[in-house]
């Protein structure tokens, strides 16, 4: 497959449309976090990652009379369904993984999973802020409509 022809910026390594991005996110050196693709297992690491500067190719039966069918920006989360984009205009789309042809890695903006701390605090922390939310709602409902339950 031709990959299309990229212009970068002059001051980092980036095509022109990941400036922006890259300097929202304070400008990162990004140079630590290239993928280790040999050597041995547990020392390899590849993949997407969030935050990932990607370039999307997208089926263009799915999509309307003269639109682009490459869309470019950060990867803001991944689901079964979806993929979530952020564009350097600052729009923000979900995009059906049916309509997905080809995921270019421009350049990743974190440590990969298992090494990336802050990612690791964040969900630990949304883990006790999600439980405490539950039990929270458990105790409001308790006993107040316990018709749905068997036995």
């Amino acid at each position: 497959m031709a990959e299309k022809k990229r212009k970068k910026s002059k001051k980092t390594d980036l095509p022109e449309w990941a400036v922006p991005l890259w300097e929202d996110l304070g400008k990162p050196d990004f140079s630590e976090f290239e993928d280790i693709r040999s050597g041995p297992l547990l020392e390899r690491r590849t993949g997407l990652r969030r935050d990932d500067f990607v370039e999307i190719l997208l089926d263009s039966r799915g999509l309307p009379d003269g639109m682009d069918n490459w869309m470019r920006g950060r990867l803001m989360g991944t689901n079964k369904q979806s993929i979530e984009l952020l564009t350097p205009d600052g729009s923000y789309h979900y995009i059906t993984r049916r309509n997905i042809v080809d995921v270019i890695l421009v350049a990743h903006m974190r440590a990969a999973y298992i090494d990336d701390l802050e990612l690791l605090d964040y969900e630990r922390e949304d883990m006790k802020r999600r439980n405490s939310l539950h039990e929270e709602v458990e105790k409001r409902t308790e006993g107040g409509d316990d018709s749905h339950v068997w036995g």
